[in-house]
C-alpha cells in the first residue's frame, strides 16, 4: 500500500500501489487547480482506494464534457483527487499528493492545445493528445 496526503496530512487516501494509467494534463483547469503548467494523476478503481478525512468538493466542468469533482482538505485547501464523470469507475490522485520520486512517468500527455511552449512529456511510450482521453484510442 502507498499513501496520498494533503499539506497537514487531515485528508489521505491509502492506494494498492502504483498504477499504469498516469497523466500529465495541460487543460487550463488543471494548471488552475494545481498552479502549475499541467497537472498529473494516477487513475485507480474507486473501490481500490480507501479516504480517510473529510473532504471538501468543488464540481467544475470538464474541457472534455462532464463534470469533474474535485477533493481538497478544507484546512490547508490541498487538491489531493478527483472523479471525472466521464470515468466513473475511476479516481484521479495527484501524483504530487503521493510524493514519490519514483511514482511510474506518465503514460499519456492530454489537452496539449494549451501545454506550456516549454513543457516536453518525453518517452517512447507517451501518448500525446491535443484533446483529453484517458480511454484506449485508436491509431
Amino acid at each position: 500500500m502507498i499513501d496520498a496526503r494533503c499539506s497537514c496530512g487531515a485528508l489521505a487516501l491509502s492506494l494498492p500501489g502504483p498504477t499504469n494509467l498516469v497523466a500529465a494534463c495541460h487543460c487550463l483547469e488543471c494548471q488552475r487547480r494545481t498552479g502549475a503548467p499541467f497537472g498529473v494523476g494516477a487513475f485507480y478503481p474507486v473501490e481500490a482506494v480507501k479516504i480517510s478525512g473529510a473532504p471538501k468538493e468543488y464540481v467544475r466542468a470538464g474541457e472534455s464534457g462532464g463534470r469533474v469533482r474535485c477533493y481538497f482538505c478544507s484546512d490547508c485547501g490541498s487538491t489531493v483527487f478527483w472523479k471525472p464523470d466521464k470515468l466513473p469507475s475511476m479516481i484521479g490522485v495527484a501524483v504530487g499528493a503521493i510524493a514519490d520520486p519514483n511514482f511510474p512517468a506518465p503514460i499519456k500527455s492530454v489537452f496539449e492545445r494549451s501545454k506550456h511552449a516549454w513543457v516536453n512529456i518525453d518517452g517512447t511510450d507517451v501518448e500525446h493528445l491535443q484533446h483529453g482521453s484517458l480511454t484506449k484510442t485508436s491509431s
